[in-house]
C-alpha cells in the first residue's frame, strides 16, 4: 500500500553530520574550566544504567546546574545550537534534557563509541553539544570522532570550539 505525504517534506541542502563553530573565546574556556570541583566530580552511569561501566566510559564528571554563575553558557550554548539547527537539521528543539556536563579526561582515561540516544529521557534528544576546553598542542589524545556509516571523521580542537 502506498501512503502519500500531506506535504513534500523540505530538503536539507546544507545537511552535515557535524558543525564547527568558533563559540567561546579563550579567557571564557578559562572561566569554564575554574569551574570544574574535583571534589564533586564522580564515574558517571550511562543513561538507564545503574552501574558504573568502566569498558564504555573512564572519565570524571560534574554537572552544571542552571544557576548565575552558568546560565551564559547555557545561553551561548542554546543560541549555537539554535543557529545550527535553523540551517543545517531544522528540528523542533525544547531546550536543554540535561544539566551541562563538564568532563575531565586523564591519561589512558576515555568514552568508547557509543550514540547520544537511547532509552528514556534522552530518546528525545535531537542534538549534542561539545565544546573543547583544551588546546590541541597541551596534550595528545582527547579528540572527538564521529562514525557514519564505514568513515571516521575527527573534530577540530581548536580551544573553544563547539562541535553540534
Amino acid at each position: 500500500m502506498n501512503y502519500a505525504l500531506p506535504f513534500k517534506p523540505a530538503l536539507l541542502p546544507d545537511f552535515s553530520e557535524f558543525v564547527v563553530f568558533d563559540g567561546f573565546l579563550p579567557h571564557e574556556v578559562e572561566r569554564i574550566r575554574d569551574l570544574w570541583d574535583a571534589r564533586a566530580s564522580k564515574q558517571v552511569t550511562l543513561t538507564g544504567e545503574q552501574t558504573y561501566d568502566e569498558r564504555l566510559r573512564d572519565s570524571a564528571v560534574i554537572f552544571l546546574e542552571p544557576s548565575a554563575t552558568t546560565q551564559w553558557i547555557y545561553d551561548r550554548i542554546a543560541a549555537l545550537a539554535a543557529s545550527c539547527n535553523a540551517e543545517t537539521y531544522r528540528f523542533d528543539l525544547n531546550g536543554f534534557l540535561q544539566p551541562l556536563q563538564l568532563t575531565e579526561y586523564q591519561s589512558g582515561q576515555f568514552f568508547d563509541w557509543h550514540m547520544d540516544f537511547g532509552r528514556g529521557e534522552i530518546s528525545h534528544r535531537k542534538l549534542s553539544v561539545t565544546v573543547q576546553l583544551s588546546d590541541e598542542s597541551s596534550s595528545e589524545g582527547g579528540d572527538l570522532h564521529f562514525r557514519f556509516n564505514q568513515h571516521t571523521r575527527t573534530a577540530p580542537r581548536r580551544k573553544g570550539s563547539v562541535i553540534v
